[in-house]
């Protein structure tokens, strides 16, 4: 197979966007091929990761009308659904496409437009992903997310506020990310006053409602000195799934798909958890945040909320997590998040993150559908 390199990278502002999806899109992807000086015409392949582009606002094939929009005729064009995983199976299927040699150049653009809708509706384009037995009975991922916190502090005999620091964290870090949907501080008491949700988390546990867009350029590492000495690698990647139903799992608190995603890519990488410098990691939800360090090897089962509480996770920490200020203040714009997270290593890689830079050779993105229904985990390492 091709080794796979990124060559170009872009990220639109997220929040409340003017336009719709189709310009969202068109803002990240136009960016994405300044960036690395390419032409769209020498695109082979354009691949769209949406959610829920339908749903939200009525508009389909939106590969398609892409294509139209950046001149990137004839390029072979699909759309990566993997509900709020897109981002990162879309990474996969480009990654895919360039490694086999199908393309030689492969454009993914991952965006949703969201904030039009009632945060009712919202919610219930994004709880249609459970299974038909629990989402009749009302279920939606925020009741995952507090049933099994509430499971986690009881395990673990973690604090309260070791959640609440999540979000502190996240928050302090959006602060100097261009691009991130809240740029302002939080305290610890803000978030522990907030309203309830879902029992025990409260209003700041929670990512907010977004629109958005991010892109990234691929193509084999032996082509890419011919666009830019500024590339960065994947070195490992993979997916899993787990069960459908949540509940039929045996312990809600251990994300298998994201263990199991995670232990492939190393594998491919030639890495271990150890030789990660900073990441990047689907905190929907703060309890998400402790369950995926976890799962992906940074920290024992039911480490997790200490390694925030000892700071071993901040931005100067030894292993720096959601320095972009993850989609807790970054935002969540489903389709794009993955990518997103993807972006920012690929800045911090090459040293271009600005007041976020850490010291950082490898890097791992950890993106997830529904609650740990599936994962797509990336490393991604400096040329």
């Amino acid at each position: 197979m091709n080794r796979v390199a990124v060559i170009g990278a872009s990220m639109t502002e997220f929040g409340n966007r003017e336009g719709w999806i189709r310009d969202l899109l068109a803002e990240a992807g136009q960016a994405c091929l300044d960036d690395a000086g390419v032409s769209p015409l020498d695109v082979e392949h354009l691949y769209v990761s949406n959610m829920a582009s339908g749903e939200f606002e009525g508009q389909t094939g939106i590969p398609n009308a892409l294509a139209h929009d950046l001149g990137a005729l004839p390029a072979y064009t699909q759309r990566i659904d993997q509900t709020s995983a897109s981002g990162g199976a879309g990474i996969y299927s480009s990654w895919q496409s360039v490694a086999s040699g199908a393309s030689n150049l492969t454009l993914l653009v991952g965006g949703e437009k969201m904030t039009h809708r009632t945060t009712a509706e919202s919610t219930d384009v994004i709880a249609s992903l459970t299974h038909p037995e629990e989402y009749k009975h009302g279920v939606t991922l925020p009741s995952f997310a507090g049933l099994t916190a509430r499971r986690y502090l009881h395990e673990y005999d973690a604090p309260r506020e070791s959640l609440a620091k999540v979000a502190v964290k996240n928050h302090e870090n959006g602060i100097d990310n261009p691009h991130a949907q809240f740029r302002k501080a939080v305290d610890l008491e803000t978030v522990m006053e907030s309203p309830i949700v879902a029992d025990p988390l409260r209003l700041y546990d929670f990512c907010p409602i977004t629109d958005g867009s991010a892109a990234l350029l691929f193509c084999p590492e032996s082509k890419a000195k011919e666009y830019t000495d500024d590339y960065t690698v994947i070195s490992g990647i993979a997916g899993a799934t787990d069960t459908h139903v949540v509940h039929q799992r045996a312990d809600p608190t251990v994300m298998g798909a994201a263990y199991e995603s995670s232990e492939l890519a190393y594998q491919m990488a030639e890495r271990d958890p150890d030789d990660v410098d900073v990441a990047e990691l689907h905190d929907m939800f703060t309890i998400l945040e402790f369950l995926q360090s976890e799962a992906v090897g940074f920290f024992d089962r039911g480490e997790g909320w200490r390694a925030v509480e000892a700071g071993v996770t901040d931005r100067d920490g030894e292993l720096p997590i959601n320095t972009s200020g993850g989609l807790k203040s970054k935002g969540h714009p489903l389709g794009a998040s993955g990518v997103a997270q993807a972006y920012e290593l690929h800045q911090q890689l090459r040293g271009e993150a600005g007041k976020r830079q850490v010291d950082a050779e490898v890097a791992l993105a950890c993106n997830v559908g529904g609650f740990g229904n599936c994962v797509t985990t990336t490393i991604m390492e400096a040329r």
